[in-house]
C-alpha cells in the first residue's frame, strides 16, 4: 500500500527557511514524480513543485521559483522540499503526491493518485 508522510511544518519568521520531507512507503520511488501541492484558507491546491525520479527533472510555480528546491533521496525514499526566504504569502498546508510510471512533471493535482496528510508552514513575524 502506498504511504506518504509529509514532516517538517511550522511557525517560521518572513526571511526564515523550512525543509519539508515527505516520506513514501510501501513502494520505491523509482519511475514516479512527486509533487508538493500548497492550500491555504479559503484557496484551491496549488502545485508548487515537482520532480520526476527518472530524471531528476523539476517544475516550480512562478511564486516559489528560486526559493524553494526539490531534491530526493532515492536511498531514504524520501522527497525534500527545501523553503528559504518564505513570505506570509506562502502559508498553507503543503501536500506531497505520487503520480506513477510518469516521464514528466506536472502541477496539476489531479494527475496524482496518492497523497500525504499534510503539513502545516505558517509564516508569520
Amino acid at each position: 500500500q502506498e504511504k506518504l508522510v509529509e514532516s517538517g511544518g511550522g511557525l517560521v519568521q518572513p526571511g526564515g527557511s523550512l525543509r519539508l520531507s515527505c516520506a513514501a512507503s510501501g513502494f520505491s520511488l523509482d519511475h514516479y514524480s512527486i509533487g508538493w501541492f500548497r492550500q491555504a484558507p479559503g484557496k484551491g491546491r496549488e502545485g508548487v513543485s515537482c520532480i520526476v525520479t527518472t530524471d531528476n527533472s523539476t517544475y516550480y510555480a512562478d511564486s516559489v521559483k528560486g526559493r524553494f528546491t526539490i531534491s530526493m533521496d532515492t536511498g531514504k525514499n524520501i522527497v525534500y522540499l527545501q523553503m528559504t526566504n518564505l513570505k506570509p504569502e506562502d502559508t498553507a498546508v503543503y501536500y506531497c503526491a505520487a503520480r506513477p510510471g510518469s516521464t514528466t512533471t506536472s502541477r496539476t493535482a489531479a494527475d496524482f493518485g496518492s497523497w500525504g496528510q499534510g503539513t502545516q508552514v505558517t509564516v508569520s513575524s
